[in-house]
């Protein structure tokens, strides 16, 4: 394998999602099978090189330097788990290395431990958590002469490498100095120092295999045990070197076409969010829409390359809708403040929309946009609904003789879904006054999640005569003069969001919304004909959205299975031999 053969490969996997990471992986399994450089005749076979090591284990025994490992093997037989060349050596990872553990003092005595540089170096699993260099001289605190004897964690030579073993597993580094570490590490002291960088790049191929050995679920660990069984496969010392010269000559190619990919990724989204922004922009004028509407439509089919981009494209439709700029005004439609004076007389309000507004709370649309589209009105919530309320704070289960109660799970995805229902044991009253009539609004009104809080879910047919939970809000409306799908639209429209969550985003814990806020939300309501219009053209844009991103899904998916079929068969002993003939 060289930098020729493996752009050559990358050209034909680039888009595949995690393209340079499989990559990486794919360098690292060439390296460990012996297919990454070619084998030497004048090299000194790995037998050669398993009698030094077991005779500097043992000098090193005698001499003191290590303790006598222990004998893991039980007996058990390995297993090769692939082919290597006939140069090289199966053996147990204990062979190459001694299997070290680690430890740590008591934790409430803080004479146990030094601030870094000022006592023995110390290594946790959190301190090689996003740690992208191959050696490290110390973790983010050191032990003191009491807290290292006071503990069972060992000194270990520069060149060990250190591999973590639990919280997580597979973490790799190489000690730069003398170091010790914690009880989550199992790290290899090599026999022969020379040795210390394949098996690093050995145990970064093996890490998911032998995480994959470890014992539980939500939390891991594997023993030393396990770690001294990993077949290891070993070439010739100097075959190492190039293979070592190898991995990082690919590997650092790697990293340029990662940051190119990242480079170009970026800029894609940069363009995409200026065509969007152009199409709401606040100051541009409505003889400009139709021209940056037809430049973002040209333009986004090849900017769209990932599915995570077509959510910015559904939120600029939102804001689209509820601006008046996604369907056309019609001068003989109904205009808004007929609506208003239709739900003011149904609501008994004599006043009609007098005192309307609540001081200090404007209308976030009057001051974004230069101009009202014909027959709308800037309103708030409560002058939109009918009536609005809380929900049951009774106690519900899932016993079926009581009445289906809505909670927070069943609105949360936007929609009501009927999964996983609860029931509670309401009186006729409470049935009677909670009960939902299909087109009703249910929003969130408190939430740990800044994002769930102030969500709408529209109440659909089958859910008719269900009540619902107190962390719920009701809004009703006057179905002749609100469509309930306009007002959902509106209230997740980045204006209304931003109303919502800019007073609730430093709150600690659940994040409220109450009645009177939710009231004084405020949006554009256009006429009754134009809403339905909006809901129409909305539902239509939403359509091709899914199909964009199904079939971006659908690409994504069949990159990564194109990628992995073109490393299994890069793999195939067949075909390497083609590529080392070729090179």
């Amino acid at each position: 394998m060289n930098a020729e053969r493996l752009l050559a490969l990358y050209e034909q996997v680039a888009e595949a999602p995690d393209a340079v990471p499989r990559l990486r992986r794919f360098v690292l399994d060439l390296a460990v099978r012996g297919k990454l450089v070619p084998q030497e005749a004048g090299d000194e076979p790995a037998s050669e090189l398993l009698k030094r090591i077991a005779a500097e284990k043992a000098r090193s025994v005698k001499a003191g330097e290590i303790r006598k490992p222990r004998d893991l093997a039980n007996g058990d037989e390995l297993v090769p788990p692939f082919d290597i060349p006939a140069s090289w050596q199966w053996c147990r990872l204990d062979t190459v290395g001694a299997i070290i553990g680690g430890g740590t003092p008591s934790a409430g005595d803080s004479e146990n431990f030094a601030e870094p540089g000022e006592g023995i170096p110390w290594v946790t699993p959190a301190d090689l958590g996003g740690f992208r260099e191959l050696f490290i001289e110390r973790g983010s605190r050191d032990l003191t002469e009491k807290g290292f004897a006071s503990s069972s964690a060992t000194m270990m030579p520069a060149g060990t490498v250190l591999f973590t073993s639990r919280a997580p597993i597979g973490y790799v580094a190489i000690a730069a100095n003398p170091i010790s570490t914690n009880q989550g590490f199992k790290s290899i002291v090599p026999y022969v120092a020379d040795c210390s960088r394949f098996i690093t790049l050995a145990m970064q191929t093996f890490a998911p295999d032998i995480d994959a050995k470890a014992p539980g679920t939500t939390f891991k660990e594997v023993s030393g045990k396990i770690v001294a069984a990993v077949p290891f496969p070993l070439p010739p010392l100097t075959e190492q070197r190039r293979i070592v010269a190898k991995v990082e000559e690919l590997m650092a190619l790697l990293d340029r076409l990662e940051a190119a990919r990242g480079a170009a990724q970026a800029t894609r989204d940069r363009l995409t969010a200026a065509s969007l922004a152009r199409l709401i922009a606040p100051d541009a004028a409505p003889a400009e829409f139709p021209a940056n509407a037809r430049f973002a439509l040209a333009t986004l089919p090849a900017l769209t390359t990932r599915p995570d981009q077509i959510k910015p494209l559904r939120q600029t439709i939102l804001n689209l809708a509820v601006r008046g700029k996604l369907v056309e005004q019609d001068p003989t439609d109904k205009p808004a403040s007929e609506l208003l004076k239709q739900i003011g007389e149904a609501k008994g309000a004599a006043k009609g929309r007098k005192g309307a507004r609540a001081k200090g709370v404007p209308a976030a649309t009057e001051s974004t946009d230069t101009e009202v589209p014909l027959g709308w009105e800037p309103v708030r919530l409560e002058e939109v609904a009918v009536s609005m309320r809380y929900g049951t704070s009774i106690k519900c289960d899932y016993d079926e003789k009581h009445a289906p109660v809505l909670r927070i799970p069943n609105v949360s995805s936007g929609q009501i879904t009927l999964d996983d229902m609860k029931y509670g044991p309401l009186s006729e009253a409470d049935r009677e006054a909670l009960s939902l009539e299909a087109d009703d609004l249910l929003m969130i009104r408190s939430n740990g999640s800044l994002e769930i809080v102030g969500r709408p879910a529209v109440v659909p047919p089958e859910a008719a005569g269900m009540a619902f939970a107190g962390y719920l809000v009701r809004l009703q409306t006057l179905k002749e003069a609100i469509n309930s799908r306009y007002v959902w639209l509106a209230l997740n429209s980045s204006a209304v969001r931003d109303q919502i969550e800019r007073p609730i985003r430093s709150a600690v814990g659940l994040k409220n919304v109450n009645l009177t806020e939710f009231g004084n939300l405020s949006f554009w309501l256009p006429p009754i004909a134009e809403q339905y219009r909006i809901v129409a053209k909305v539902d239509a844009l939403m359509a091709l959205c899914d199909r964009l991103e199904a079939a971006l899904t659908t690409a994504d998916t069949t990159r990564a299975r194109l990628l992995e079929a073109l490393l299994a068969n890069a793999l195939n002993p067949a075909t390497m031999q083609e590529m080392e003939a070729a090179e």
